[in-house]
């Protein structure tokens, strides 16, 4: 939205800082109670607004009383066209304060207390200059009082007074949050424990000048004044990290030190009528709070999980994938919505392949949240949840708690029994992309074994859009390693086909040796062998008919599925391992 921009009026001492005599502020100008006049008589000069309709919002109002305030309360006109009408009567600029913003150093040139009785917000330093944004010009001791505050001259914008209002509430409650945490940060541990126990006794209030209630109660009401749907509390390494989701997007918008975290939690539980000492499985309450500052009665719905933190996962290009594979990966990953599944036998690498896509995916504006057994890798920015079999807290569990808890992404470490099962698969077809594990020997067999799991067939074709089966063999050592041809004899007693065998007579291979380096044994580390299914119509509608494992095989096939066993071949072909070892991983 553009607004005109008139002549700016820059008000000052007597004299600039270059000596030039600068203009008083708004001498000679009417008065409020004149400006509020001024305000009904040009509303009235247009004939928009009926003249008892006006009659009854200046008896409202009263000889002492804002006019202009009554006719917004009236609903006669809005506070932005009583500021544009303002600004074009006094000349000035007509500022949409939150699209131009306010610069958080120029909001501190003026004290609050200040602001709040003139009305008034300071919003950038600018050539020499502090621009402020008042709702009314005409309010000549006001702006002299804003004069006096500070050592700046000062150059007028006119705002809306509901913007600018909204501005001080903001920088109330950030002040608000900040003198509760310095006071927590000097207070000490001690202070900590004494502030929490202050908590308990204070639960109902929810007014507390208690440093922690202050703090806790400031991120929900911004959280209000916001429209935020959901506010997110995540400790991590070095911060507890509050981000709100505002129009389906979450954004950090605090950091509060790591060791107000315990607090914190107390605090919030307490309000909710949780059990403050059980912190092994979630749990669900709601907070009442009647928040004056946001104009509104606030029903919060809240759901704690366990969090779990420990080492490096490791990025998608280590894993070992094809540049094609990679590149296919990263395109279902990046879906909003589904179930990717990643198959294979213990041990295979299933985990760290997913910890890889969380790390790809990963953005302060999206929610991941995982349930582990147990958490292997610290992912930063991530919700872990390790569950807990004696505290009752299942994979079944854990992520029906986890799907009340505002989550895009969710990992679930394994899909064991049939509930999980069901739940993961419905989750994808709610607005949620799922990553999970499956014991299966390659990726067509994971939709078979799902409806034997008892989801419905129909479910797994439609929420499923990828299966990733994979391998982990033992890499070639790259000191010793040699090429050779091997035989049509040689490759059969690999266990390898007659017809792969035939075809592959003849061509360069490498196979172990052994160095000190690799202790003798020809390797040295290990490459992952994959095979990735991506869900099409064709494979789809076989899924709905409880197709075989071999019909969906062949359809995959088809479409371009590369076998683990192709995979394989060429990661022999460069070396990467030898095919002894293809035909131990390999089924």
């Amino acid at each position: 939205m553009e607004f005109e921009r008139p002549p700016t009026l820059r008000t000052g001492p007597s004299e600039g800082t270059d000596g030039a005599p600068v203009a008083p502020p708004l001498a000679g100008g009417p008065g409020v109670n004149e400006l509020a006049e001024l305000v009904a008589d040009l509303l009235a000069a247009t004939g928009l607004v009926p003249a008892d309709k006006l009659a009854l919002v200046r008896g409202r109002a009263g000889p002492s009383g804002s006019i202009a305030q009554a006719i917004v309360d009236e609903g006669v006109a809005s506070s932005e066209g009583i500021a544009r009408m303002l600004a074009a009567r006094h000349q000035l600029p007509l500022l949409d304060l939150p699209l131009t913003g306010v610069d958080a150093e120029a909001a501190k040139v003026v004290p609050l207390h200040v602001l709040e009785r003139i009305v008034a917000i300071p919003y950038a330093v600018e050539n020499g200059y502090l621009r402020v944004a008042v709702a009314d010009p005409a309010n000549i001791h006001g702006i002299d009082e804003l004069r006096l505050a500070t050592r700046y001259p000062l150059e007028l914008a006119v705002a809306p007074r509901d913007d600018i209002l909204a501005e001080i509430r903001r920088l109330v409650r950030a002040s608000e949050a900040f003198g509760a945490r310095a006071l927590l940060e000097g207070e000490g541990a001690v202070a900590e424990e004494e502030a929490e126990e202050v908590d308990d006794l204070e639960a109902d209030d929810g007014i507390s000048d208690a440093p922690l209630v202050r703090l806790v109660n400031s991120v929900i009401f911004q959280a209000a004044e916001d429209g935020a749907s959901d506010i997110h509390f995540e400790p991590q390494e070095d911060a507890l990290i509050v981000r709100f989701r505002i129009d389906g997007v979450l954004q950090e918008v605090q950091r509060i030190p790591k060791r107000m975290t315990p607090g914190v939690t107390t605090r919030l539980k307490v309000l909710a009528k949780l059990d403050i000492a059980e912190r092994r499985k979630p749990q669900d309450g709601r907070i009442s709070l009647n928040a004056a500052a946001a104009g509104r009665m606030l029903d919060v719905r809240v759901a704690t999980l366990l969090l779990d933190k420990s080492k490096k996962a490791p990025t998608l290009e280590e894993l070992g994938l094809s540049d094609a594979m990679r590149a296919q990966l990263s395109a279902l990953v990046t879906r909003p919505t589904g179930a990717l599944l990643v198959t294979g036998p213990t041990g295979s690498g299933k985990s760290t392949t997913l910890y890889a896509v969380l790390e790809q995916i990963n953005r302060p504006e999206i929610n991941i949240i995982t349930v582990e057994d147990p958490v292997e890798y610290r992912l930063a920015g991530v919700n872990q949840v390790q569950i807990n079999q004696r505290a009752g807290l299942t994979f079944a569990a854990a992520l029906r708690s986890i799907l009340r808890s505002d989550p895009d992404v969710v990992m679930v470490g394994e899909i064991r029994d049939s509930e999980t099962a069901k739940i993961s698969i419905e989750a994808a077809l709610t607005g949620h992309l799922v990553l999970s594990t499956l014991h299966t020997n390659d990726a067509p067999a994971a939709l078979t074994r799902l409806n034997e799991m008892g989801v419905e067939p129909f479910l797994t074709g439609a929420a499923v859009t990828g299966v990733l089966a994979q391998r982990l063999a033992r890499r070639l050592c790259t000191h010793c390693c040699e090429m050779y041809s091997p035989s049509v004899e040689e490759l059969l007693k690999a266990r390898i086909a007659p017809d792969v065998a035939a075809a592959a007579d003849g061509m360069a291979f490498y196979r172990k040796r052994g160095c000190p380096r690799c202790g003798q044994t020809g390797y040295r580390g290990r490459v992952g062998i994959f095979q990735l299914l991506e869900m099409s119509e064709t494979l789809e509608s076989l899924a709905v008919q409880k197709a075989s494992r071999e019909e969906i095989e062949r359809a995959a096939v088809s479409e371009g599925m590369r076998t683990l066993w192709d995979d394989g071949i060429a990661k022999v072909a460069a070396g990467l391992t030898s095919i002894e070892e293809l035909a131990r991983v390999s089924v």
